[in-house]
Parts: structure tokens; C-alpha cells; sequence
């Protein structure tokens, strides 16, 4: 695998930005890794969590080496402690993640197909919920998603511990995430509406830990799942809100996404 510590200006978030990221490479001489590249390949953007950044994914898991396995390219994008949402100050990281991102890296690595089966978004905590959101605001865009201990009960659940994070996110007038809920930031409530609109739904993967905290909004949000008859793996083991685990699990996710 190839791999790029990239920065670029971004003209969605007006500053210049970090990610890397790792791209199939040929190579018949890499020792314990096979090469496997095609002229067009598939693309996983990997979203962070809370206390994290974009190289946080190749720091604690052997990312590049399950990815060399499918031949995918991964993009690793830094979005602060933003939720991956378009905020009120006009900082707009989900149109950064989900618009801007495709485009610019689509032209720098041309090897990256633009087509929705072979795009997918996956992430942990933090970016668990950004990673659903994505897929279920952009179904046409994603062919897949996963997301690992995700806080997708982001706007369903008041979190005093975030009461900063909302006001810098929404504005000074907001106290609280959960005045949000049934909005376009709400994972359940856009859910709901793809079914209405009866989308294709993306490949869904979710896992969460038995003893992570956030394992009540994984449940709700598969069982709403469940209720509206949409295919998705979902899986609860043993593991907390640690890397340990999630490096374990994104392998499941990898498997079920691109088996």
C-alpha cells in the first residue's frame, strides 16, 4: 500500500485541512502483504472519534494492512471535535466529508471509482454517528456504511458533558444536542424518511460493546432498523469504548461491506 500525508486548502471549511491516506499498490516484493491494484478501485472514507484526528486510525489499528487485502483505497479526513456537521459559524464539515472530499481526492488519485458500490463511510463513536449520517442523508452517493460503538444517540440524548462542544457546533442559543432530535442531524429521524421515500438503502454495519455506555443508542437505532425492514448486520460482543476493539471489529466491518 501506498500512503499520503496530505494537506490541502479547502474551499468548503475557508483553511486548509489534514488526512491521509492509503492507496492499493502492485508490488510483488512488499514482504508479509500482498499487492493488489486495479485500474479503478473501491474507496472507504474513515471518520474519527471525540478526542481524536485523522491519523488516529493508522496510530491504533493495522488499518492498511486489512485494506491491502481488498485492494480499497482508505481516506482519513481531521474534523476537530465538529460531530461532522455543517455548523452554525459556517465551519461546514459534513459538506466537507461528503462533498468536497470525494471530489478533491477523486482528482488527485483518478484510480478511485466514483460509483456508489464501490464507495463506503465507516467510523467510531463520533464518527460512527457521522458515518451513518452521511449514508442515510447521501444513499445514492454510499454503497455502504459501518459504524463502531457510534453515538448515534447524538440528538436523542442530553449530553451536559457536550454542552461546549453544542454551543460552539449550533450556536450560543442552543444548550443541548437533543433539541435537534427530528431534524437533518438526527440519525433515527432520517432514517425514517429514507424509508418513506424508499430508498436503496446502503449495506449497513453496526457493532457495539457490551460494557460501552453508548450501547442503548445502538440497540434503539438497530431495532428502528428491524421495524422498518431494512437489511443491516448488527453485532454486540464483548469490548468497551477502546481501540482494542475496534481494531478487532473493523475487520468484521471490512468483510461484511466487501465480501
Amino acid at each position: 500500500m501506498a500512503f499520503f500525508e496530505m494537506k490541502y486548502h479547502s474551499d468548503t471549511l475557508k483553511m486548509g485541512v489534514s488526512l491521509n491516506v492509503i492507496l492499493p499498490e502492485k508490488a510483488k516484493s512488499m514482504i508479509g502483504m500482498n499487492g493488489v491494484q486495479s485500474a479503478s478501485y473501491k474507496t472507504l472514507y474513515l471518520l474519527h472519534g471525540l478526542s481524536d484526528d485523522h491519523s488516529i486510525w493508522m496510530r491504533r489499528t493495522s488499518i492498511e494492512r486489512y485494506a491491502a487485502e481488498y485492494g480499497i483505497a482508505v481516506v482519513m479526513p481531521s474534523v476537530g471535535r465538529s460531530w461532522y456537521i455543517d455548523t452554525a459559524y459556517g465551519v461546514n464539515y459534513f459538506t466537507f466529508v461528503t462533498e468536497e472530499l470525494p471530489r478533491v481526492c477523486r482528482s488527485y488519485f483518478r484510480g478511485m471509482s466514483d460509483r456508489r458500490e464501490d464507495n463506503f463511510i465507516a467510523g467510531l463513536s463520533m464518527g460512527g454517528y457521522g458515518a451513518v449520517k452521511a449514508a442515510m442523508t447521501y444513499p445514492e452517493v454510499f454503497g455502504g456504511c459501518a459504524s463502531l460503538s457510534g453515538a448515534l444517540d447524538f440528538t436523542t440524548r442530553d449530553r451536559p458533558n457536550l454542552n461546549t462542544d453544542v454551543k460552539w457546533i449550533f450556536g450560543e442559543a442552543c444548550n443541548s444536542s437533543a433539541e435537534f432530535a427530528g431534524t437533518k442531524h438526527d440519525v433515527y429521524y432520517l432514517t425514517g424518511k429514507a424509508a418513506e421515500e424508499k430508498i436503496t438503502f446502503p449495506k449497513m454495519y453496526l457493532w457495539c460493546g457490551l460494557d460501552d455506555a453508548l450501547i442503548e443508542g445502538n440497540r434503539k437505532y438497530s431495532a428502528l432498523l428491524d421495524e422498518l425492514g431494512v437489511e443491516h448486520v448488527y453485532e454486540e460482543s464483548e469490548g468497551n469504548h477502546s481501540w482494542k476493539w475496534w481494531d478487532l471489529h473493523i475487520q468484521d466491518a471490512l468483510r461484511y461491506l466487501l465480501g
